[in-house]
């Protein structure tokens, strides 16, 4: 699912979208739950700052471009949304990271753990990436009847057996659920504002992030805040979510590519010719592997 900046989105009614589940993931969910706010409150906020003259040097779709190209990120704390999501409770533990919101969570001391779990299809699984400890890679080779498969599903059914034997047997929720897996799905109220929620989006969105918590990331800024926000949307695509950071030392490298008199694209060696100093008798440098990714997007360096 990509983000798509070509056009602008018609603000919707609140009413068509409040309360609307959309399915993320083979059980999940997101659904709005309220919103205070939409894209003439960021303005609204702004001019009080900027003062009345503003209006006659942008209009609304100016002033609020202006605002997030150029980090001015206050007016967008005037706006706030609040969401209810199921989410599995690995991904949970990513989603609280983001720490600038507020949270209320299914508690399963009080009610029943919820009775469903995410599922990996034989297509799902992927590989251990080699250049990122955190991340994946491809996708392994579907094969039908997946071992891996069918040893989850063996091993969640398990799980949910021995939970419910236990409260059947009269042991405490709080302690008859610490062996249930993180695949368990969880519910909760996230209220966030606008700021902070674009900040997650633009982190969750990325093609780095797990793909599992992009899903949900991806549903809500393209189902619910490209239509609650149109403006605000268009400008975060723009210039974040499609921008790209240029460091102090990209710049240099550019410089002395662009001084050599070559033409473009130059080949890796040339670029390897015009690093920064600091890089140069680094075996491993992914500063530098960065900028050599971020010239070679840019059509300035040969792959």
């Amino acid at each position: 699912m990509a983000a798509d900046s070509s056009t602008t989105s018609t603000p919707v009614s609140l009413d068509d979208l409040r309360w609307k589940k959309f399915p993320v993931l083979d059980d999940g969910f997101v659904t709005l739950v309220d919103v205070m706010g939409n894209d003439a409150s960021v303005v609204q906020a702004a001019r009080v700052s900027y003062g009345e003259g503003t209006r006659k040097v942008s209009d609304d779709r100016q002033l609020i471009r202006y605002l997030l190209r150029h980090a001015h990120t206050t007016p967008f704390e005037m706006a706030e949304v609040k969401f209810l999501v199921r989410v599995p409770m690995d991904c949970w533990r990513q989603w609280v990271r983001h720490r600038t919101a507020n949270i209320n969570e299914y508690s399963t001391r009080y009610s029943l753990a919820i009775d469903s779990m995410q599922a990996t299809q034989d297509d799902g699984w992927r590989s251990q990436a080699t250049s990122n400890r955190q991340g994946s890679a491809g996708f392994l080779s579907p094969t039908n009847g997946h071992p891996l498969t069918q040893a989850e599903q063996e091993l969640q059914s398990l799980a949910r057996r021995v939970y419910e034997e236990r409260l059947a047997s009269g042991i405490a929720r709080e302690q008859a659920r610490k062996d249930l897996p993180l695949s368990t799905y969880t519910e909760a109220y996230w209220k966030v504002d606008l700021h902070n929620l674009l900040h997650f989006l633009a982190l969750r969105m990325d093609s780095h992030a797990q793909l599992e918590i992009r899903r949900y990331a991806e549903t809500i800024g393209q189902e619910i805040i490209a239509k609650l926000f149109p403006l605000c949307w268009e400008a975060f695509l723009d210039y974040r979510f499609h921008a790209m950071r240029l460091t102090h030392l990209d710049q240099g490298v550019i410089q002395r590519l662009a001084a050599a008199g070559k033409g473009f694209p130059v080949d890796q060696q040339a670029f390897m010719a015009a690093q920064d100093a600091s890089w140069t008798n680094l075996e491993r440098c992914r500063e530098r592997d960065e900028c050599l990714g971020k010239l070679v997007s840019l059509g300035l360096v040969a792959e």
